[in-house]
């Protein structure tokens, strides 16, 4: 079977009761082209003496936004001619917002309330929705009313958490949407399907949704069940995409976390919401995005047939741009109990690297680059780097990177250990916040420029063009 040529992303979400350190838990991997750079930056805190309107490259749309702005992390493109594609971050106010999961509406939603042309898009989201609110809820409500009232371009599944609570909102259409909290025991795997399955309208702590969104799924006569409302059957799609695109990416990740249920990964009935069968971790979080069906016969460089290898699409594959895992805890203050996990390129052959919220700017590598091309001076690039070195001898290098990451996951924690053990007796947590970070991107990007050397090194003599001469000759 041929791969469909999709770009999608992945996502996980895991309630502060289900983790290891009590921390909220969000993460998501941008894909979408093998070679399209990305960076990370700070916003500053700002206050506008003028009325500020965003305009959108992409599609026209355009919104009046407050005067004042939250700081806030964010990964742009290199390029801001196709939009800005900021896709997530960590405010001041300790709100992670992770923008967006594609999703895919059916024909018969969008026939009665059709997406708007210069309505709101994944492009432009975090930038009008992240600096204006100071809880996950808000962050909720903020687009929910912006969807409402200025109608969206896609339909599209979107991230926020805050120290206590983590919510997962999808529009399901023009202007129709709804969002469910997820239960502080429980996590969430989503793989470019609706997701949410029955929504409690008598329950307000737990769902919010459109104005109408009843009256109009019973109007229109969308529901096709014979009771309840289920807003991944009423808004959703059961497609051969969906069978062979989404559903075992998700199915993969219950695996990971629930391997002692069985099911199928081409079933259209797996669940929104699980309890794992163990604490989870920001590292769990980031294996699961960094996961290719490991352990399987559906692994692409695995040792399945060659059509179990190619029959299902992987989590991380050679389209990631960056994937992100957004970690708040509620213990310490935002500055450094908030961790912006960053890995640039396809997260298998990349790390993870902590930057803590309270940063006040990002290494020069990765306000680089300035264009689309390879350079050396990028971040992204010099990741991507070892992943393009590794693909072309993967079994022969794989051990390699795997090594790498291992060792830098220890450096890490040792770094964040020592950071939040000095909060007590700091008095510039910025401060603190940019020197650990500092030293966990300064180490990561020497650790994959010696790794770039040494498979450079080690690939010199694995030419097809080549010839063992017998020296008995």
């Amino acid at each position: 079977m041929t791969e469909p040529n999709y770009s999608a992303c992945t996502s996980m979400l895991v309630g502060k009761n289900a983790t290891v350190d009590g921390s909220t838990l969000i993460g998501r991997n941008e894909d979408a082209k093998a070679a399209w750079p990305k960076r990370f930056v700070v916003h500053e805190h700002q206050v506008a003496t003028d009325p500020v309107v965003f305009q959108s490259t992409a599609n026209g749309f355009q919104l009046e936004l407050p005067a004042e702005a939250a700081k806030y992390t964010a990964t742009p493109e290199w390029t801001d001619s196709e939009g800005l594609f900021e896709e997530e971050g960590i405010n001041e106010h300790g709100v992670a917002m992770s923008a967006t999961e594609s999703t895919y509406a059916n024909d018969s939603v969008l026939g009665c309330d059709p997406l708007v042309k210069d309505g709101l898009g994944e492009e432009a989201m975090v930038t009008v929705v992240l600096p204006y609110v100071k809880s996950a809820r808000e962050g909720v409500q903020r687009l929910g009313e912006i969807v409402s009232t200025k109608g969206a371009s896609e339909t599209n599944g979107i991230l926020f958490s805050d120290a206590q609570e983590v919510w997962y909102f999808e529009i399901g259409s023009g202007h129709q949407w709804v969002a469910q909290r997820i239960p502080d025991d429980c996590y969430a795997v989503v793989a470019n399907q609706m997701a949410i399955e029955k929504v409690d309208f008598n329950d307000q702590v737990n769902f919010q949704w459109s104005q109408g969104l009843e009256k109009f799924v019973t109007d229109n006569h969308l529901n096709p069940d014979r009771h309840g409302f289920n807003f991944r059957h009423i808004f959703g799609t059961r497609t051969q995409m969906d069978t062979y695109y989404n559903t075992p990416r998700v199915w993969y990740g219950q695996r990971m976390f629930n391997p002692e249920i069985e099911q199928e990964p081409t079933s259209q009935d797996l669940p929104f919401l699980r309890k794992s069968s163990r604490r989870l971790s920001a590292t769990d979080v980031q294996m699961l995005l960094s996961s290719h069906y490991q352990g399987t016969e559906f692994d692409p460089v695995g040792t399945g047939s060659e059509f179990d290898k190619h029959r299902f699409r992987p989590i991380s594959f050679a389209k990631t741009q960056e994937s992100h895992v957004l970690q708040l805890q509620a213990d310490l203050p935002v500055e450094i109990g908030g961790i912006h996990w960053l890995s640039m390129g396809v997260g298998a052959e990349s790390t993870f690297v902590p930057f803590f919220a309270g940063i006040s700017e990002t290494p020069a590598a990765y306000q680089y680059p300035v264009g689309h091309d390879y350079d050396p001076q990028s971040a992204y690039w010099n990741f991507k780097l070892v992943g393009i070195l590794t693909d072309a001898h993967y079994h022969r290098f794989i051990d390699q990177v795997n090594d790498v990451q291992a060792e830098l996951r220890q450096s890490y924690r040792q770094i964040i250990n020592q950071a939040q053990s000095q909060v007590a007796n700091s008095n510039d947590l910025v401060a603190l916040a940019n020197q650990a970070s500092n030293q966990a991107a300064k180490l990561a990007l020497s650790r994959f420029q010696a790794l770039s050397s040494q498979l450079i090194t080690d690939s010199a003599d694995l030419s097809p063009l080549n010839y063992h001469q017998d020296l008995n000759l």
